[in-house]
């Protein structure tokens, strides 16, 4: 980790190798296959994504620290890039080696201002998780209550917003961003904007208790970890110790619970989203725990997305335009979200089918261990392919796809089988309950 993050220009320069280097292939691969005929062109294509997205991945994940977390935070928007780009810099790992002891306890010590010993009546060596900007340690207050303490790595902070240009620049230069420069520069203000959130733990725990205030009104089953506010800083984090079990192992209790689990972690999110406006955008299964007595925790508030009430009431206008199954309004609120280039062109035949599809979980009583919509959607996709250039991903909405498909899949490991349609209509009360 230290070396990664203790030498500015060997970044940069490993950086800057690797776009010099996608320059020249994606340049060598454009002059190569000049004459070839379309089928060869969009091989060859595909077989050099491939290659960038297995390069990019590589580079990424050897400097670990700052460059994994802006790949990291990149792969959550993955729907502006090619699938092979996207499918890389997905796998790029979240687990880091740790920093050594001595270093964790001068960070503390220094932004706490106190000896550690003076802080924690005990406060384990070894790190319990440790990932690519900082790592978390379990501790014991003086008062005798059981923490973790969330400690940022030095000077991570001043190299990501380095290593965010040079991504950009290699994305760039690359032309393989799936939509104009104008949304290119607010998908990436936004990636800036996340990562600078990420970065500040002040920011988190205000996430934090905004998120459990909410919560506790809503539904106390969900959990939310307790910020000590004066055992945290910008780059410390103090929180209760929030323990539960990992979505596999809830997957084998019994089915009742595995509905119940399920039916909570959709109703807190979704809840999130449409009423909140504040919503917690990483839906890695990690960042969720589980109990045997129906409550859910929810770890790592660092990535928040805000949406603004118009973009909220133009994506339920979309939602009940769906339930309706009025193609001309869907088509105008997708325009309204700049997810479609042109309306009238998508055949309504195919339209019907995919409201089906993609309503079917949110409607009906639905098995999500089989998952039937997944694999008749994979069918209809390969008949649909043609026309996917009509839709474009939205800078908007992006982060509201992401989380809604990522608990859908937490769902399908869940294992859980439910009927949803209650929750959906209780959260977007407009929306008509299909069964």
């Amino acid at each position: 980790m230290a070396k990664s993050t203790s030498s500015p220009s060997r970044r940069f320069l490993k950086l800057a190798s690797m776009t010099a280097s996608i320059a020249t292939k994606t340049v060598s691969n454009s002059i190569r296959h000049m004459t070839s005929d379309e089928d060869k062109k969009v091989s060859a294509r595909q077989q050099l994504f491939q290659d960038i997205g297995l390069q990019i991945a590589d580079t990424l994940g050897e400097m670990k620290g700052a460059v994994m977390k802006v790949g990291q935070i990149a792969s959550q928007y993955k729907d502006v890039f090619p699938p092979e780009i996207s499918k890389a810099i997905s796998k790029l790992q979240r687990q880091a080696p740790p920093m050594p002891y001595a270093e964790i306890k001068q960070q503390v010590e220094s932004e706490l201002k106190q000896p550690i010993q003076q802080l924690f009546k005990h406060f384990d060596e070894v790190p319990f998780a440790a990932a690519s900007i900082g790592q978390v340690h379990k501790a014991t207050l003086l008062s005798g209550e059981n923490v973790v303490v969330k400690v940022q790595y030095p000077g991570v902070d001043e190299a990501c917003e380095s290593d965010l240009k040079q991504v950009r620049l290699a994305l760039r230069m690359m032309g393989m961003l799936k939509i104009d420069k104008k949304l290119q520069d607010q998908l990436f203000d936004e990636i800036q904007d996340s990562l600078s959130n990420e970065l500040n733990y002040e920011i988190e725990a205000q996430n934090l208790e905004v998120a459990a205030s909410f919560h506790q009104a809503l539904d106390s089953h969900i959990v939310i970890p307790k910020v000590y506010k004066s055992l945290s800083t910008r780059h410390i984090l103090t929180l209760s110790y929030e323990p539960g079990e990992s979505i596999e192992t809830a997957s084998t209790w019994p089915q009742d619970l595995r509905n119940t689990l399920g039916r909570r972690l959709f109703r807190a999110m979704g809840y999130e989203i449409f009423h909140l406006r504040r919503f917690h955008c990483d839906p890695h299964p990690g960042n969720f725990a589980f109990r045997e007595n129906g409550q859910v925790v929810v770890y790592d508030y660092g990535g928040v997305k805000v949406i603004s009430p118009q973009i909220i009431q133009t994506f339920k206008a979309l939602i009940n335009a769906s339930q309706q199954k009025n193609i001309a309004e869907i088509e105008n609120q997708m325009v309204e979200l700049h997810a479609l280039s042109e309306k009238g062109v998508f055949p309504e035949d195919l339209y019907q089918e995919w409201l089906e599809v993609l309503l079917r979980p949110l409607t009906t009583y639905y098995d999500f261990e089989e998952n039937s919509a997944h694999h008749d959607g994979v069918k209809l996709g390969k008949r649909s392919l043609k026309y996917w250039d009509l839709f474009k991903p939205s800078p908007d909405t992006l982060m509201i796809n992401r989380t809604v498909s990522g608990h859908y899949w937490n769902l399908i490991h869940l294992k859980a089988h439910a009927d949803l349609s209650d929750i959906f209509t209780e959260i977007i009360p407009s929306a008509q309950n299909h069964k």
